[in-house]
């Protein structure tokens, strides 16, 4: 099978395509639950559909183009689920494909063929945390683009477009996801082995880099969302995200085996001597974006949806070197098959009795999210969850920017203040939700504080929840 995949014949390519689809496609089909950030996405779509502003009309802290990216996806279908699983499948074979394109065409290593995107979807698929379309997933897209336009072209070096092209794509890529801004690491890096003038390309990329930002914070200005996007987006920097993935320790044991796969693909290449020098910084630069990536993925303690990613375009690099010739052809083959095996055996544990008991390690789809069975009644309703639990938006609708709990503290955890006070009044708007969902008692203080805009709202036989008059 390796020797099949080391053609870059378009028969090759169909046979990469129809193996992954087996291995994604019949877990997807039998559904997945959906994840605390799918849902996050979803509401956050639709109230960019409905009109709402980021920043202003929201209090969310989701990167401005992937809140952008979910509202589009509202307005092409409502609550759009399957759409969020297709896509986050397209976007995962479309960094495959582009990475190996640029290994081929730039000749980073001897050997060509589809090795590496085999190996990138492989390893991507032993968890169902790249199913679900997250700002990481769609972030990684842009720097995966950003790659080539950090190689040059000719021994003169690098052409001023393309650097600026570098910066731009790492720009869109944090504007994503915030600590893809790290990348900018790997960018600097490049310049510095490649260009001749490093402190001018230096300054092409920065300013790429910072161009797209510009952009946004010129929109946001105009539109009155400069300060919001500055405390709910920029100010909590790289330490105050929402995690809401997979709990830590179940992504570590997750990454047992692209942690294996990639330990012995570096013993393999520093033990393997490169005949170009191009080959040979190349390596150092993937050696850089390994460490930029596992800082990435701690700024989250590992726990940020889709951060397997991070490792796959690093992993996918250095198994060139794992998968090359070598005297002992039929151990490579072995090895790619135990890869398949186990990639099946995470992928499918939940489905297989005593499977997971076995391995210690329970099924992702055991921390999705379910509709809350004690407010089944309340459907297709104007909502306002005054807690940190989401679930009854499941089949009802946020109605005021107050989305993201521990960012409403800004004004509900400030009620003391007579400003805090104004803004909740004025974020209520005209047409307050037709519902409240008290997780914390914070009814009865607010009727006291605002008896205008809470005082209609009145207990009913379900604890906790308050309907208009």
């Amino acid at each position: 099978m390796l020797r099949f995949f080391k053609s870059s014949l378009p028969a090759q390519l169909l046979a990469l395509l129809i193996l992954v689809l087996a291995l994604r496609l019949p877990l997807l089909w039998a559904g997945l639950p959906v994840t605390a950030a799918e849902l996050r996405a979803l509401l956050v779509g639709e109230r960019l559909h409905g009109g709402a502003m980021p920043y202003r009309d929201l209090y969310d802290g989701t990167a401005p183009l992937a809140a952008a990216f979910f509202g589009g996806l509202d307005a092409v279908l409502a609550r759009p689920v399957w759409l969020y699983r297709v896509v986050a499948l397209g976007l995962l074979l479309v960094q495959a494909l582009r990475l190996n394109l640029v290994f081929n065409r730039y000749d980073v290593h001897p050997e060509r063929g589809y090795v590496a995107a085999l190996t990138y979807l492989l390893l991507g698929s032993v968890s169902t945390d790249l199913d679900a379309l997250s700002p990481l997933l769609l972030g990684n897209t842009f720097v995966v683009f950003a790659l080539s336009a950090l190689l040059p072209t000719s021994r003169e070096g690098y052409d001023n477009r393309r650097l600026f092209r570098a910066g731009f794509l790492i720009g869109l890529g944090a504007l994503c996801y915030l600590p893809l801004a790290l990348f900018l690491i790997v960018g600097l890096f490049a310049v510095v082995i490649f260009a001749a003038n490093s402190f001018r390309s230096s300054l092409l990329l920065l300013c790429g880099f910072f161009f797209p930002y510009a952009l946004v914070a010129t929109f946001f200005f105009y539109i009155g969302a400069l300060p919001g996007f500055v405390q709910f987006h920029l100010q909590p920097g790289l330490t105050d995200l929402i995690a809401s993935g997979l709990p830590a320790g179940l992504q570590l044991r997750l990454l047992i085996v692209p942690g294996v796969v990639l330990v012995l693909a570096l013993l393999r290449s520093l033990g393997t001597s490169l005949g170009l020098v191009f080959q040979a910084k190349f390596r150092q630069l993937m050696l850089v974006w390994l460490v930029v990536a596992i800082a990435t993925a701690a700024v989250e303690r590992g726990t940020a949806p889709g951060v397997l990613v991070l490792l796959l375009s690093p992993l996918a690099y250095f198994s060139l070197f794992l998968w090359q010739r070598s005297p002992r052809p039929l151990l490579q083959e072995l090895l790619l098959l135990l890869i398949i095996n186990a990639a099946v055996v995470l992928r499918y544990r939940a489905h297989v009795p005593r499977l997971e008991s076995l391995l210690h390690m329970p099924a992702e789809s055991r921390f999705g999210l379910a509709p809350d069975p004690r407010y089944a009644a309340l459907h297709d309703q104007t909502l306002l969850i005054l807690g940190p639990d989401d679930r009854a938006y499941f089949h009802n609708h946020p109605a005021t920017p107050y989305l993201d709990w521990s960012l409403s503290q800004a004004d509900f955890g400030h009620l003391n203040e007579y400003a805090a006070v104004v803004r909740v009044a004025q974020k209520m708007g005209e047409n307050p939700p037709a519902y409240l969902l008290d997780q914390g008692r914070h009814v009865l203080r607010l009727k006291q504080l605002l008896p205008g805009v809470f005082g209609p709202y009145e207990p009913t036989s379900t604890p906790g929840l308050y309907r208009r008059k």
